[in-house]
C-alpha cells in the first residue's frame, strides 16, 4: 500500500509544481475576479493552485494504478 501510495503521489508532486510554475507564469493571481472579492493573497492562489494541480495529478495517477491492476486480480472477484 505504501508502495502504490508513492507512485500515485510522488509524480503527482512533480507535475503539480510544473503545472503550478507554468500556470502562474502565465497568469497574475491578481487578475482573477474569483479572487478579487475575497481578498486572497498571492501565496493563497498559488497554494490552492499547487493543491489543485496536485489533487488532478494525484487522480490521474491514481486511475493509471488501477488500470494496472493484474487480470487475476481483477477476475478473482467475480
Amino acid at each position: 500500500m505504501k508502495r502504490q501510495l508513492m507512485f500515485i503521489l510522488w509524480p503527482s508532486f512533480l507535475v503539480a509544481a510544473a503545472a503550478d510554475a507554468l500556470f502562474f507564469t502565465i497568469f497574475d493571481p491578481v487578475d482573477f475576479v474569483i479572487f478579487g472579492p475575497f481578498g486572497l493573497s498571492r501565496l493563497t492562489a498559488y497554494s490552492t493552485g499547487f493543491l489543485f494541480f496536485w489533487g488532478l495529478g494525484a487522480a490521474s495517477s491514481a486511475f493509471t494504478c488501477f488500470l494496472q491492476r493484474p487480470r487475476e486480480r481483477i477476475n478473482a472477484r467475480s
